[in-house]
């Protein structure tokens, strides 16, 4: 080492325990972080968004989670738990906290909120510099709608990352007439609402990409009832059945039970609606295609 390298390390080793001697110039006011209703703490970034386009619309509209009337907030203030408290938004869209009394936290997210508690406390002269904590305890007002042929339609509560497969488990699944299309109704930036088809056939399929988009409120779950056919005649037992893709007459034969020793298989008429609510008659093979609301009468044979 040249004598002039010597100095400067020198002088550099007499530099840094200097400054690790000096006081950080920056000011911590107030430390707020989120959780969400599960518990898990997260900052204020990607994490506390919920999915904005459905179906790959790519509307690039976006949901922050932000706190409304009813829901549960836990605030915890460091070094002073005698001022946390667990309350709900009431609805003029306060919360009621500690000395500082009714805080607006309506329309805020979590982090927001924490900021409006702290500088409370200190408009108040109450304390100095707040270290204030908001979790997200529960929703309530973030709600969705699912109607249509399910086990129990109702309003469901969903949370950052409550799925569509979710909320329909909670309304008990999809009934046994219900469509593998259902439909979200979700509104726009100008209030409009929007209908986004969503394909559930195929779950049991191994292989099959599976719908992940997160709900938020407002929305709603509709599920139309499932094409049907009509199955009537000298069949085994006759009634409406659901439609499946691609069914042939000879299958939908099979799903009235089959045909009755009278019944002749040669003798298939469908009785098919026609777009201006007429109707035709149809002779059909057993390999025929079935459409929705067709009427299959399997008549008498001759002999």
């Amino acid at each position: 080492m040249t004598s002039s390298n010597a100095l400067i390390v020198a002088g550099l080793l007499a530099w840094l325990p200097a400054m690790a001697l000096q006081p950080s110039r920056t000011p911590v006011v107030v430390r707020v972080t989120e959780q969400n209703a599960n518990g898990t703490a997260s900052g204020s970034g990607a994490a506390n968004t919920t999915a904005a386009a459905a179906d790959g619309s790519g509307d690039g509209t976006s949901s922050m989670l932000v706190l409304g009337i009813g829901d549960a907030v836990s605030v915890q203030v460091y070094g002073k738990p005698e001022l946390d408290t667990t309350t709900y938004v009431s609805d003029d869209g306060t919360i009621p906290v500690p000395l500082a009394g009714n805080v607006a936290v309506l329309g805020q997210s979590p982090a927001r909120a924490g900021h409006s508690v702290a500088a409370a406390f200190q408009k108040g002269g109450f304390l100095v510099d707040p270290q204030v904590t908001v979790f997200l305890v529960q929703f309530r007002s973030q709600q969705v709608s699912v109607l249509g042929a399910v086990h129990a339609p109702g309003r469901f509560v969903v949370e950052s990352k409550t799925s569509l497969l979710d909320v329909l488990a909670q309304a008990g699944g999809i009934a046994d007439n219900g469509a593998d299309t259902v439909v979200l109704l979700r509104p726009d930036k100008t209030g409009k609402l929007k209908r986004y088809p969503i394909d559930l056939a195929g779950l049991s399929q191994e292989g099959t990409a599976l719908p992940s988009l997160s709900l938020r409120g407002g929305d709603s779950i509709f599920v139309p009832l499932a094409a049907q056919f009509y199955i009537s005649g000298e069949v085994k037992s006759p009634d409406k059945y659901r439609l499946e893709p691609g069914m042939t007459v000879a299958q939908a034969i099979s799903r009235g039970g089959g045909i009755t020793p009278r019944g002749s298989s040669r003798k298939v008429e469908i009785r098919r609606s026609k777009p201006d609510g007429s109707y035709q008659l149809l002779d059909s093979g057993m390999g025929d295609p079935v459409q929705a609301n067709d009427v299959i009468r399997i008549k008498e044979r001759l002999f």
